[in-house]
């Protein structure tokens, strides 16, 4: 028996390690349970065969916790690479020596994803709204905290009247000024300092000093004053937020979650694969929502019940998808336990660098019209499909 190559499998948390360990180098693929979707581009890619596809949709619905959506033959594998170039949700990494290495792209042997995910910063108003409707966490906003702008106090949380930059200016008409002491009484960048009073002069006199770092143009003391002698004014010298609002390049998908609901229109995504999906919802049971639960983009979705009156003779959905959102990533369809409910096809995939005979051939099944894998020849008896019979 040869000592080399030796391999092995191994689960450390949520990740699954598959190895090969050879005379001089150690080959390792690691595979992040959570992060993998189900997809199956993997087991598509792989020119060894080595992957196949496990129980997505009990694994990513947290039914069962020992198996991952995807299985590895660590034997079968040749450790080239391909499956983590392929992956849009960077759930696999090989590692070479316990460094991550691609020595096929390295070699320009494969090409890789064009991904064009962008945000314009020119454009960018720094709101919430990406970063709340990303479903992976794809949106780094760095912008500083503003009080009162949390649940939970924020350390070091910024005052909000300092999130805009304005200059303001504060006069007081001292001609008319008496003094009296109520701006400054009312307002905390205000402080009314009187002379020592004394019968000489036998009447109030003093300075206002204005600090203009703690006020805020709220224009109170203009309004409050009793001798009508102050004026305030604030000039706008940027209505923009600190901060910059970036897309994790490796967290993106390219759903268009962002782009599509930005209100300055500032982000720019183009899906990575181009098709249609079809989804028969007059085929679906009801009750499972397995494909909503798991879809990686949130585009699937369990239609709101129409009132009785407007249903007429239609039979009502019981699910639905948002083509706009669909990244066409065959996840539902791969975990879909009904026979042609949800029919896939992909027609052209974002990639850049020289498209190699390899690739190619992935590309031919990448390109196959894809359904759920059951079928049901016999009532209640369900079997296998052959991969590229829809």
């Amino acid at each position: 028996m040869p000592l080399f190559p030796k391999f092995s499998k191994k689960r450390d948390g949520l990740n699954v390690v598959m190895e090969q360990r050879l005379l001089q180098t150690v080959n390792n693929l690691v595979l992040n349970s959570e992060t993998c979707t189900g997809c199956g581009i993997c087991v598509e890619a792989c020119p060894e065969e080595a992957i196949v596809l496990g129980l997505v949709g009990a694994a990513k619905r947290g039914a069962i916790d020992y198996a991952a959506p995807i299985d590895v033959d660590e034997v079968k594998c040749s450790y080239c690479g391909v499956c983590v170039i392929m992956c849009p949700f960077n759930a696999l990494t090989l590692k070479v020596d316990g460094q991550e290495r691609l020595p096929i792209i390295e070699k320009e042997g494969f090409p890789q994803y064009d991904m064009k995910a962008e945000i314009d910063n020119e454009k960018c108003v720094k709101c919430t709204i990406c970063e709340e409707v990303c479903p992976r966490e794809a949106i780094n906003r760095d912008v500083p905290a503003y009080e009162s702008t949390y649940k939970e106090p924020v350390l070091n949380a910024k005052e909000r009247q300092t999130a805009i930059k304005t200059k303001t200016t504060f006069t007081v008409d001292k001609e008319k000024c008496t003094y009296c002491g109520l701006c400054g009484a009312l307002c905390p960048a205000i402080v009314v300092k009187h002379k020592e009073f004394t019968a000489e002069s036998g009447k109030v006199e003093g300075d206002v000093i204005w600090d203009e770092t703690k006020c805020d143009a709220c224009k109170v003391c203009v309004e409050a004053c009793p001798e009508e002698c102050i004026i305030v004014e604030r000039e706008i010298i940027s209505d923009k937020v600190d901060g910059k609002v970036d897309i994790i390049q490796d967290n993106c998908c390219t759903c268009q979650w962002c782009s599509r609901n930005c209100p300055p229109e500032a982000i720019t995504v183009e899906k990575i694969f181009e098709g249609d999906i079809e989804f028969h919802a007059e085929k679906c049971p009801g009750g499972c929502s397995t494909c909503a639960e798991i879809c990686p983009a949130n585009a699937i979705y369990l239609p709101t019940p129409k009132p009785a009156a407007e249903m007429k003779h239609e039979i009502e959905s019981t699910i639905a998808v948002n083509k706009d959102f669909c990244i066409l990533c065959g996840a539902c369809v791969n975990a879909c336990p009904g026979e042609d409910i949800i029919i896939m096809q992909r027609t052209g995939v974002r990639m850049k660098g020289t498209e190699t005979d390899l690739f190619k051939k992935i590309k031919e099944k990448l390109f196959t019209k894809r359904t759920s894998k059951v079928k049901e020849d016999i009532t209640g008896q369900v079997s296998l499909k052959e991969m590229g019979k829809v």
